[in-house]
This record gives structure tokens, C-alpha cells and sequence, in this order.
């Protein structure tokens, strides 16, 4: 681990930068992105700027570093579908836990993704790729998926599996993003996980679900 200028970053300026990184996570919680500045991020942290400054540029890089991290782990997600069995009382089960693990990954990680979304949406490649990164864990295993159904003869030939994984992964991340907006409608978190496993399975295996 290096600072900015190149040099290999001791024990204790490891710790110091990891200290940086959980200040900051824990800032972006509760303030808005913009707002958030290098001075109140040092001062959290019992530093100062110009320390952190040693070991990231900005505000903006620190954020990225962060993202990064999450999306490494984002990586998770994958294992809630792959290899798993969309067949019967399993394929229900495997919708389920797919929903649950998604729901559950972007609450974790609220903060750092409505960051992530905003400079996507305004264009930086460097969060759209980190977006990206998180989605895709998803979204190849789905097409994977439908496409292996699809082979023996389970789903319509008409069904394009990345179409389908697509838009699927594109709805999760939606609902994910939208948790608290859900109950202004007067909808509870047990009520909308099964209703969007209902969906998932439906789009992965064109069925109702077995329970």
C-alpha cells in the first residue's frame, strides 16, 4: 500500500488510511456527498487534511477507493445462483434467497451505492464500471441460468436469457435502491421480498413457483 506520492505506507499509515476510509463511510451515511469535505473527514478521524492527503487526492478518490472495495465484494452475490437448481420447491427457494442476498447487500452498502448511482448517472466511467461490476455478478449467472433451461426445452425459445437476466438485475437494483419508498405505499419489507422472488422466478423459468 502506497501513498500518493509513491511511498510504501507503514503499519501505523496503514491504520491511519483505514481510519480515513471508515470515517468517511460513516460521514456518507448521514450527509450528502457533495457536502462532505477533506477538513471534516481529517478532523473525524483525528488527523489532518494534509494527512489525508497522503494517501488520496480528494474526496472523490477516497469515495472510489471505498466503492472498489464493496464491488470486490459484491462478488458475493454470485453464489446465490450459481449452480443452483431453478426446478420445483428449489427453484422457489433459489428466487428467495437470491432477493434476500440482493435486498440485504445494497442495505449495507445504502451510503457508498447511492454515490456509486449518482456519478453513473452523470456519466463518470469510473463509478459506472463499479455499478457495473456489482450488477454483473448477477446478471451473467442469470442468463446463465435461463439460457441452461432454455437448452432443455423448459423455456420458451422466443426468451433472450440477457434480455431477460437484464432487466431482472435492472428491476432488483431499482426495488434495492428504493427499500424506504416502498412503505409510502404502504408496503412492508416481508411483504416485498416474496412478491419480487415471485417475479424473479417467473422471468428465470417463465413459471409460477412450486412452494
Amino acid at each position: 500500500m502506497r501513498t500518493v506520492d509513491g511511498r510504501v505506507a507503514g503499519r501505523r499509515g496503514q491504520a491511519t488510511r483505514q481510519k480515513l476510509l471508515d470515517c468517511l463511510s460513516e460521514m456518507l451515511s448521514s450527509s450528502p456527498y457533495r457536502d462532505v469535505k477533506v477538513i471534516d473527514v481529517a478532523r473525524k478521524a483525528g488527523t489532518s487534511p494534509a494527512t489525508f492527503y497522503q494517501y488520496f487526492p480528494d474526496v472523490e478518490g477516497a469515495v472510489l477507493e471505498i466503492a472498489e472495495h464493496m464491488a470486490s465484494e459484491g462478488a458475493e452475490l454470485t453464489e446465490l445462483i450459481e449452480g443452483r437448481s431453478w426446478v420445483g420447491k428449489a427453484g422457489w427457494q433459489t428466487a428467495q434467497e437470491l432477493v434476500d442476498g440482493f435486498l440485504d447487500f445494497w442495505k449495507r452498502n445504502d451510503a457508498i451505492l447511492r454515490v456509486v448511482d449518482l456519478g453513473a448517472a452523470e456519466g463518470d466511467k469510473r463509478f459506472y464500471k463499479i455499478r457495473m461490476k456489482i450488477l454483473n455478478s448477477v446478471n451473467s449467472s442469470l442468463a446463465d441460468a435461463v439460457a441452461e433451461l432454455q437448452a432443455k426445452g423448459r423455456v420458451d425459445k422466443d426468451v433472450n436469457p440477457a434480455a431477460m437476466a437484464g432487466s431482472l438485475v435492472t428491476m432488483l437494483a431499482a426495488a434495492a435502491s428504493h427499500q424506504k419508498g416502498f412503505t409510502s405505499w404502504g408496503v412492508k419489507q416481508a411483504e416485498l421480498k416474496p412478491n419480487l422472488a415471485l417475479l424473479v422466478h417467473l422471468g428465470v423459468t417463465g413459471k409460477k413457483p412450486t412452494k
